[in-house]
This record gives structure tokens, sequence and C-alpha cells, in this order.
């Protein structure tokens, strides 16, 4: 008898699998809250590499259907998610992914989308990638200081170097100068 997985994944802690869930509840699929694998990480984390996905397809076997909300999921890298879906496929496993009508991404017709799809979202990801770094190469050709405006100016550098070198503590120098202590240690830093 086949059993259903839920794979739920965010990239970060501010973020929450609720929605995930509901999508996977509203499309029909009666998952256990056992069956339920929810994590916070990456998705440029290769998929084997990440704990709860690991431990996921070795709960697994023959037959099971695995349910993923949205390709990326599984990953943002299109020869991992190719490679994870090839290795379910192996072990008999079928993925179906709801963003995609809910395809069996290890059909043949789900493996052409899949890889179409996940394809342009890489291509996406570097294009953006590539005009950042673009950007950032004209910024600084341009002259322009990148990074967080210095909480202290030269001049204030100088005067906590004078400072420090008097014996004032970290902490009397960054109450004076309305800033952090790690502040007035990279200005006595700076040259």
């Amino acid at each position: 008898m086949s059993r259903t997985f839920a794979y739920c994944r965010v990239s970060t802690i501010d973020q929450t699998t609720d929605n995930q869930t509901g999508e996977i509840v509203a499309a029909g699929f009666a998952v256990e809250p056992k069956r339920v694998i929810a994590e916070t990480v990456s998705g440029s984390t290769p998929a084997m590499e990440r704990e709860g996905f690991a431990r996921l397809v070795d709960r697994m076997e023959s037959g099971d259907v695995l349910i993923v909300t949205k390709l990326d999921r599984l990953g943002r890298n299109a020869m991992d998610v190719r490679a994870t879906i090839d290795r379910l496929a192996g072990d008999g496993v079928r993925v179906h992914c709801l963003q995609l009508g809910g395809v069996d991404l290890t059909s043949a017709a789900g493996k052409m989308v899949m890889t179409v799809i996940s394809a342009m979202a890489e291509f996406e990801r570097d294009l953006l990638v590539e005009r950042t770094q673009t950007g950032l190469q004209r910024a600084k050709a341009a002259g322009k200081r990148l990074g967080r405006p210095a909480a202290l100016t030269d001049e204030q550098c100088a005067d906590i170097r004078a400072a420090r070198g008097q014996g004032r503590s970290y902490g009397q120098l960054a109450g004076q100068y309305g800033v952090s202590r790690s502040a007035i240690q990279r200005a006595e830093q700076r040259a």
C-alpha cells in the first residue's frame, strides 16, 4: 500500500511552511502529520545534504508518493533537482508537484516539464546574479562606495585612535560617539 509524504521547505526562520501544508490539503492530499517533513534550509543546499530531506528519503519505500508544492522546494539547481528526482524514481517513489498541476515528475512527461522549468529557473537566477555583478562593477568603476555607510568619519577615527592611545576604553568612546563598541574597534584598526 502506497503512503503519501510531503516535503515543505523554507529558507529562513522568519518564514513558515503553513502555506505549503495548506496547499497540499487543498489539493486533496491527506498526509499524516508524521509524514510531513518541514525544514528551514536554503534551496541552494543540495537536497540529499539536507538533514530532513535525507531522513525522508530513508523512510520512503517503493510505491510511496512525495508531494511538493513547487519545484524549487526540492532545489534551485536544475542538476540537483534532476538528480534528486532520478534517485527517488530509482527507489520507486513518485514525486508530485502541485505547481505543475500535480504532474508526476518521475513520468516521461513530468521529467520533460521539470527539466524545462528547472532550467529556466536556474537561468533566471544566473541572470540575476550576472546583472547584480555587472551593476556592482559599474558602481565601483564610477567611484561609488559600496556597502553600508561608515558610522564614523575619517577625522573621528583619527580622534578615536588618539584617545585609545591615551587609555580611553571602547565603552567610553562608544558612548561619546553614539556607536557600538565594535565600531570603535574598527575605527581603531582603520589606518
